[in-house]
Protein backbone atom coordinates (compact mmCIF):
# COMPACT_ATOMS: atom_id res chain seq x y z
CA UNK A 1 0.00 0.00 0.00
CA UNK A 2 1.11 3.59 -0.60
CA UNK A 3 1.90 5.54 2.53
CA UNK A 4 0.31 8.79 1.33
CA UNK A 5 -2.87 9.79 -0.46
CA UNK A 6 -2.54 9.98 -4.25
CA UNK A 7 -1.95 13.15 -6.15
CA UNK A 8 -5.09 13.75 -8.18
CA UNK A 9 -3.68 14.19 -11.70
CA UNK A 10 -6.22 15.16 -14.36
CA UNK A 11 -4.72 14.15 -17.71
CA UNK A 12 -7.39 15.85 -19.83
CA UNK A 13 -7.74 19.61 -19.45
CA UNK A 14 -8.29 22.22 -22.15
CA UNK A 15 -8.05 26.00 -22.05
CA UNK A 16 -11.74 26.46 -22.77
CA UNK A 17 -11.88 29.75 -20.86
CA UNK A 18 -9.18 31.67 -22.72
CA UNK A 19 -9.69 35.45 -22.96
CA UNK A 20 -12.12 36.67 -25.62
CA UNK A 21 -9.21 38.30 -27.44
CA UNK A 22 -8.05 34.86 -28.57
CA UNK A 23 -11.35 34.05 -30.30
CA UNK A 24 -11.50 37.55 -31.80
CA UNK A 25 -7.99 37.11 -33.25
CA UNK A 26 -8.99 33.73 -34.69
CA UNK A 27 -12.03 35.25 -36.40
CA UNK A 28 -9.75 37.80 -38.01
CA UNK A 29 -7.40 35.05 -39.12
CA UNK A 30 -10.26 33.11 -40.71
CA UNK A 31 -11.45 36.27 -42.48
CA UNK A 32 -7.89 36.74 -43.73
CA UNK A 33 -8.00 33.41 -45.55
CA UNK A 34 -10.39 34.98 -48.07
CA UNK A 35 -8.95 38.50 -47.92
CA UNK A 36 -5.22 38.56 -47.14
CA UNK A 37 -5.47 42.25 -46.29
CA UNK A 38 -7.42 41.25 -43.18
CA UNK A 39 -4.93 38.62 -41.97
CA UNK A 40 -3.63 39.57 -38.52
CA UNK A 41 -0.09 39.07 -37.30
CA UNK A 42 0.58 36.86 -34.30
CA UNK A 43 1.98 39.93 -32.55
CA UNK A 44 -1.41 41.64 -32.88
CA UNK A 45 -2.74 39.36 -30.13
CA UNK A 46 -2.02 41.00 -26.79
CA UNK A 47 -3.09 39.11 -23.64
CA UNK A 48 -1.62 40.10 -20.30
CA UNK A 49 -0.62 37.77 -17.48
CA UNK A 50 -3.35 39.33 -15.35
CA UNK A 51 -5.94 38.40 -17.97
CA UNK A 52 -4.67 34.82 -18.00
CA UNK A 53 -4.72 34.66 -14.21
CA UNK A 54 -8.30 35.90 -14.09
CA UNK A 55 -9.58 33.30 -16.56
CA UNK A 56 -7.84 30.45 -14.70
CA UNK A 57 -8.40 31.48 -11.08
CA UNK A 58 -12.14 31.94 -11.51
CA UNK A 59 -12.63 28.83 -13.61
CA UNK A 60 -10.32 25.80 -13.81
CA UNK A 61 -8.37 26.52 -10.63
CA UNK A 62 -11.52 27.27 -8.65
CA UNK A 63 -13.01 23.94 -9.75
CA UNK A 64 -9.79 22.06 -8.99
CA UNK A 65 -9.77 23.43 -5.45
CA UNK A 66 -13.47 22.77 -4.99
CA UNK A 67 -13.26 19.18 -6.23
CA UNK A 68 -9.89 18.31 -4.77
CA UNK A 69 -7.61 17.78 -7.76
CA UNK A 70 -3.93 18.68 -7.69
CA UNK A 71 -2.55 18.94 -11.22
CA UNK A 72 -3.99 19.23 -14.72
CA UNK A 73 -2.31 18.39 -18.01
CA UNK A 74 -3.44 21.46 -19.93
CA UNK A 75 -3.75 21.80 -23.69
CA UNK A 76 -5.46 24.19 -26.11
CA UNK A 77 -9.21 23.98 -26.52
CA UNK A 78 -9.91 20.95 -28.70
CA UNK A 79 -12.84 22.39 -30.63
CA UNK A 80 -10.73 25.46 -31.46
CA UNK A 81 -8.00 23.41 -33.18
CA UNK A 82 -10.18 23.25 -36.32
CA UNK A 83 -7.45 21.88 -38.53
CA UNK A 84 -9.80 21.86 -41.52
CA UNK A 85 -9.74 25.68 -41.66
CA UNK A 86 -7.15 27.23 -43.96
CA UNK A 87 -3.82 25.74 -44.92
CA UNK A 88 -0.74 24.61 -43.00
CA UNK A 89 0.46 28.19 -42.46
CA UNK A 90 -2.87 29.10 -40.86
CA UNK A 91 -2.75 26.03 -38.61
CA UNK A 92 0.91 26.55 -37.77
CA UNK A 93 0.37 30.13 -36.62
CA UNK A 94 -2.75 29.21 -34.69
CA UNK A 95 -1.15 26.21 -32.96
CA UNK A 96 1.87 28.27 -31.92
CA UNK A 97 -0.35 30.95 -30.37
CA UNK A 98 -2.54 28.47 -28.49
CA UNK A 99 0.39 26.42 -27.24
CA UNK A 100 2.18 29.51 -25.99
CA UNK A 101 -0.89 30.53 -23.97
CA UNK A 102 -1.01 27.12 -22.30
CA UNK A 103 2.71 27.39 -21.57
CA UNK A 104 2.16 30.79 -19.98
CA UNK A 105 -0.61 29.34 -17.80
CA UNK A 106 1.77 26.58 -16.70
CA UNK A 107 4.35 29.23 -15.79
CA UNK A 108 1.86 31.35 -13.87
CA UNK A 109 0.48 28.32 -11.98
CA UNK A 110 3.31 25.77 -12.01
CA UNK A 111 1.91 23.78 -9.08
CA UNK A 112 -1.41 23.21 -10.84
CA UNK A 113 -0.85 23.03 -14.61
CA UNK A 114 1.61 21.43 -17.01
CA UNK A 115 1.26 21.71 -20.77
CA UNK A 116 0.38 19.42 -23.65
CA UNK A 117 0.55 20.64 -27.24
CA UNK A 118 -1.85 20.85 -30.13
CA UNK A 119 -0.27 20.19 -33.51
CA UNK A 120 -0.33 22.35 -36.66
CA UNK A 121 -2.09 19.66 -38.66
CA UNK A 122 -3.76 20.38 -41.99
CA UNK A 123 -5.68 18.03 -44.33
CA UNK A 124 -3.45 16.40 -46.91
CA UNK A 125 -0.26 17.87 -45.46
CA UNK A 126 2.68 15.65 -44.52
CA UNK A 127 2.74 15.23 -40.70
CA UNK A 128 6.49 15.90 -40.82
CA UNK A 129 5.45 19.56 -40.76
CA UNK A 130 4.34 19.04 -37.12
CA UNK A 131 7.79 18.04 -35.91
CA UNK A 132 9.14 21.55 -35.29
CA UNK A 133 6.17 22.45 -33.05
CA UNK A 134 6.57 19.22 -31.08
CA UNK A 135 10.28 19.95 -30.56
CA UNK A 136 9.57 23.50 -29.42
CA UNK A 137 6.79 22.54 -27.04
CA UNK A 138 8.81 19.76 -25.41
CA UNK A 139 12.24 21.40 -25.36
CA UNK A 140 11.29 25.03 -24.67
CA UNK A 141 7.89 24.79 -22.97
CA UNK A 142 8.42 21.59 -20.99
CA UNK A 143 5.21 20.06 -22.31
CA UNK A 144 4.62 16.41 -21.48
CA UNK A 145 2.34 15.20 -24.30
CA UNK A 146 0.57 16.08 -27.52
CA UNK A 147 -2.96 15.95 -28.88
CA UNK A 148 -3.11 14.09 -32.19
CA UNK A 149 -6.11 14.67 -34.46
CA UNK A 150 -6.75 11.50 -36.52
CA UNK A 151 -9.16 13.46 -38.75
CA UNK A 152 -7.85 16.93 -39.66
CA UNK A 153 -10.62 17.18 -42.26
CA UNK A 154 -13.18 17.79 -39.51
CA UNK A 155 -15.58 14.89 -39.91
CA UNK A 156 -14.87 13.67 -43.43
CA UNK A 157 -12.06 11.24 -42.53
CA UNK A 158 -9.75 11.87 -45.47
CA UNK A 159 -6.54 10.87 -43.65
CA UNK A 160 -5.13 7.34 -43.59
CA UNK A 161 -5.68 5.17 -40.50
CA UNK A 162 -3.48 5.80 -37.48
CA UNK A 163 -1.56 2.63 -38.30
CA UNK A 164 -0.45 3.97 -41.70
CA UNK A 165 3.15 5.07 -42.29
CA UNK A 166 1.70 8.52 -43.05
CA UNK A 167 1.78 9.17 -39.29
CA UNK A 168 5.23 7.74 -38.59
CA UNK A 169 7.09 11.11 -38.45
CA UNK A 170 4.95 12.05 -35.45
CA UNK A 171 5.39 8.64 -33.82
CA UNK A 172 9.15 8.78 -34.27
CA UNK A 173 9.19 12.16 -32.54
CA UNK A 174 6.96 10.86 -29.73
CA UNK A 175 9.38 8.00 -29.12
CA UNK A 176 12.37 10.34 -29.23
CA UNK A 177 10.85 12.65 -26.62
CA UNK A 178 9.17 9.86 -24.63
CA UNK A 179 5.74 11.51 -24.76
CA UNK A 180 2.27 10.04 -25.32
CA UNK A 181 -0.45 11.37 -27.60
CA UNK A 182 -4.06 11.85 -26.69
CA UNK A 183 -6.05 10.95 -29.81
CA UNK A 184 -8.44 13.89 -29.96
CA UNK A 185 -10.42 15.24 -32.90
CA UNK A 186 -11.62 18.83 -33.19
CA UNK A 187 -14.74 20.57 -34.44
CA UNK A 188 -16.91 18.66 -36.86
CA UNK A 189 -17.77 20.53 -40.04
CA UNK A 190 -20.02 17.64 -41.11
CA UNK A 191 -23.64 18.27 -40.13
CA UNK A 192 -24.14 14.53 -39.63
CA UNK A 193 -21.81 14.53 -36.63
CA UNK A 194 -22.39 16.72 -33.59
CA UNK A 195 -18.91 17.76 -32.44
CA UNK A 196 -18.90 16.59 -28.82
CA UNK A 197 -21.86 14.18 -28.82
CA UNK A 198 -20.96 12.18 -31.93
CA UNK A 199 -17.69 13.17 -33.63
CA UNK A 200 -15.56 12.91 -30.47
CA UNK A 201 -16.99 9.55 -29.47
CA UNK A 202 -16.85 8.27 -33.06
CA UNK A 203 -13.17 9.18 -33.24
CA UNK A 204 -12.31 7.46 -29.96
CA UNK A 205 -14.04 4.29 -31.11
CA UNK A 206 -12.54 4.51 -34.60
CA UNK A 207 -9.02 4.88 -33.20
CA UNK A 208 -9.42 1.70 -31.16
CA UNK A 209 -10.60 -0.26 -34.20
CA UNK A 210 -7.81 1.08 -36.41
CA UNK A 211 -5.23 0.02 -33.84
CA UNK A 212 -6.80 -3.44 -33.62
CA UNK A 213 -6.70 -3.84 -37.41
CA UNK A 214 -3.04 -2.86 -37.71
CA UNK A 215 0.23 -3.87 -36.11
CA UNK A 216 1.56 -0.43 -35.25
CA UNK A 217 3.12 -1.43 -31.95
CA UNK A 218 5.41 -3.95 -33.63
CA UNK A 219 7.15 -0.95 -35.19
CA UNK A 220 6.79 1.26 -32.10
CA UNK A 221 6.71 -0.97 -29.01
CA UNK A 222 7.01 1.98 -26.58
CA UNK A 223 4.44 4.24 -28.26
CA UNK A 224 1.58 5.30 -25.97
CA UNK A 225 -1.87 6.63 -26.82
CA UNK A 226 -4.54 7.94 -24.50
CA UNK A 227 -8.03 7.41 -25.90
CA UNK A 228 -10.22 10.07 -24.27
CA UNK A 229 -13.85 10.14 -23.19
CA UNK A 230 -13.53 6.69 -21.66
CA UNK A 231 -12.49 5.14 -24.97
CA UNK A 232 -15.70 6.05 -26.80
CA UNK A 233 -17.88 3.00 -27.30
CA UNK A 234 -15.02 0.51 -26.99
CA UNK A 235 -15.38 -0.53 -23.32
CA UNK A 236 -19.14 -0.96 -23.73
CA UNK A 237 -18.51 -3.24 -26.74
CA UNK A 238 -15.28 -4.84 -25.53
CA UNK A 239 -16.57 -8.30 -26.41
CA UNK A 240 -17.15 -7.18 -29.99
CA UNK A 241 -13.58 -5.92 -30.27
CA UNK A 242 -12.09 -9.01 -28.68
CA UNK A 243 -14.13 -11.10 -31.10
CA UNK A 244 -13.14 -9.07 -34.15
CA UNK A 245 -9.47 -9.26 -33.18
CA UNK A 246 -9.82 -13.00 -32.82
CA UNK A 247 -11.37 -13.32 -36.29
CA UNK A 248 -8.49 -11.24 -37.69
CA UNK A 249 -6.02 -13.66 -36.10
CA UNK A 250 -4.62 -10.88 -33.93
CA UNK A 251 -3.18 -11.53 -30.47
CA UNK A 252 -5.37 -11.09 -27.42
CA UNK A 253 -6.15 -7.42 -26.86
CA UNK A 254 -4.23 -7.56 -23.59
CA UNK A 255 -1.10 -8.13 -25.72
CA UNK A 256 -2.12 -6.39 -28.95
CA UNK A 257 -3.30 -3.08 -27.45
CA UNK A 258 -3.07 -2.74 -23.72
CA UNK A 259 0.68 -2.27 -23.38
CA UNK A 260 0.26 0.91 -25.41
CA UNK A 261 -3.34 2.15 -25.21
CA UNK A 262 -4.94 3.86 -22.22
CA UNK A 263 -8.41 5.17 -21.42
CA UNK A 264 -9.36 8.27 -19.45
CA UNK A 265 -12.30 8.73 -17.08
CA UNK A 266 -14.15 11.49 -18.95
CA UNK A 267 -17.36 9.49 -18.56
CA UNK A 268 -20.07 11.55 -16.97
CA UNK A 269 -22.16 9.22 -14.88
CA UNK A 270 -21.56 6.55 -12.25
CA UNK A 271 -22.74 3.56 -14.32
CA UNK A 272 -20.29 4.53 -17.06
CA UNK A 273 -17.31 4.62 -14.70
CA UNK A 274 -18.50 1.37 -13.11
CA UNK A 275 -18.49 -0.28 -16.54
CA UNK A 276 -15.10 1.20 -17.50
CA UNK A 277 -13.47 -0.01 -14.29
CA UNK A 278 -15.03 -3.45 -14.61
CA UNK A 279 -14.08 -4.04 -18.25
CA UNK A 280 -10.75 -2.26 -18.73
CA UNK A 281 -7.74 -3.29 -16.59
CA UNK A 282 -6.96 -0.73 -13.90
CA UNK A 283 -3.42 -0.29 -15.24
CA UNK A 284 -4.93 1.19 -18.40
CA UNK A 285 -7.19 3.80 -16.77
CA UNK A 286 -6.17 7.43 -16.19
CA UNK A 287 -8.12 9.97 -14.17
CA UNK A 288 -9.50 12.87 -16.21
CA UNK A 289 -12.45 15.23 -16.15
CA UNK A 290 -12.19 17.65 -19.11
CA UNK A 291 -13.97 20.02 -16.76
CA UNK A 292 -15.44 23.22 -18.12
CA UNK A 293 -15.61 21.29 -21.37
CA UNK A 294 -18.24 19.49 -23.39
CA UNK A 295 -20.71 18.90 -20.53
CA UNK A 296 -20.77 21.69 -17.98
CA UNK A 297 -24.19 21.34 -16.37
CA UNK A 298 -25.44 19.83 -13.14
CA UNK A 299 -26.96 16.35 -13.22
CA UNK A 300 -30.49 16.62 -11.77
CA UNK A 301 -30.26 13.00 -10.62
CA UNK A 302 -27.27 13.71 -8.37
CA UNK A 303 -27.13 17.46 -7.82
CA UNK A 304 -23.47 17.46 -8.88
CA UNK A 305 -21.74 18.54 -12.07
CA UNK A 306 -21.62 15.81 -14.71
CA UNK A 307 -17.87 16.40 -15.18
CA UNK A 308 -17.02 15.99 -11.47
CA UNK A 309 -15.56 12.59 -12.31
CA UNK A 310 -13.52 12.21 -9.12
CA UNK A 311 -16.78 11.38 -7.34
CA UNK A 312 -17.41 8.43 -9.65
CA UNK A 313 -13.90 7.03 -9.26
CA UNK A 314 -14.16 7.26 -5.47
CA UNK A 315 -17.63 5.70 -5.43
CA UNK A 316 -17.14 2.75 -7.77
CA UNK A 317 -17.06 -0.60 -5.98
CA UNK A 318 -14.69 -1.99 -8.61
CA UNK A 319 -11.49 -0.36 -7.30
CA UNK A 320 -9.48 -0.90 -4.14
CA UNK A 321 -7.61 1.99 -2.54
CA UNK A 322 -4.39 0.74 -4.16
CA UNK A 323 -6.11 0.65 -7.55
CA UNK A 324 -7.50 4.15 -7.06
CA UNK A 325 -3.93 5.30 -6.41
CA UNK A 326 -3.01 3.98 -9.85
CA UNK A 327 -5.98 5.71 -11.52
CA UNK A 328 -5.37 9.06 -9.81
CA UNK A 329 -1.57 9.18 -9.96
CA UNK A 330 0.47 6.06 -10.61
CA UNK A 331 -0.54 5.31 -14.19
CA UNK A 332 -0.31 8.96 -15.24
CA UNK A 333 3.29 9.05 -14.07
CA UNK A 334 4.00 5.89 -16.07
CA UNK A 335 2.26 7.04 -19.27
CA UNK A 336 3.66 10.59 -19.07
CA UNK A 337 7.34 10.07 -18.13
CA UNK A 338 8.11 13.77 -18.50
CA UNK A 339 5.35 14.55 -16.03
CA UNK A 340 6.87 12.02 -13.62
CA UNK A 341 10.28 13.67 -14.00
CA UNK A 342 8.81 17.13 -13.36
CA UNK A 343 7.07 15.91 -10.22
CA UNK A 344 10.24 14.23 -8.96
CA UNK A 345 12.11 17.51 -9.43
CA UNK A 346 9.60 19.03 -7.02
CA UNK A 347 10.13 16.23 -4.54
CA UNK A 348 6.76 14.61 -5.32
Amino acid sequence: MNSRPPLIIDVHGHYTTAPQALEDWRKRQIAGIQDPALMPKAADLQISDDELRETIESNQLAKMRERGSDLTIFSPRASFMAHHIGDFQVSSTWAAICNELCYRVSQLFPEYFIGAAMLPQSPGVDPTTCVAEIDKCVNEYGMVGINLNPDPSGGHWTSPPLTDRHWYPIYEKMVEHNIPAMVHVSTSCNACFHTTGAHYINADTTAIMQLIQGDLFKDFPTLKFVIPHGGGAAPYHWGRYRGLAQEMKKPLLSEHLLNNVFFDTCVYHQPGIDLLTRVIPVDNILFASEMIGAVRGIDPETGHHYDDTKRYVLATPNLSDEERFKVFEGTARRVFPRLDAALKQKGL
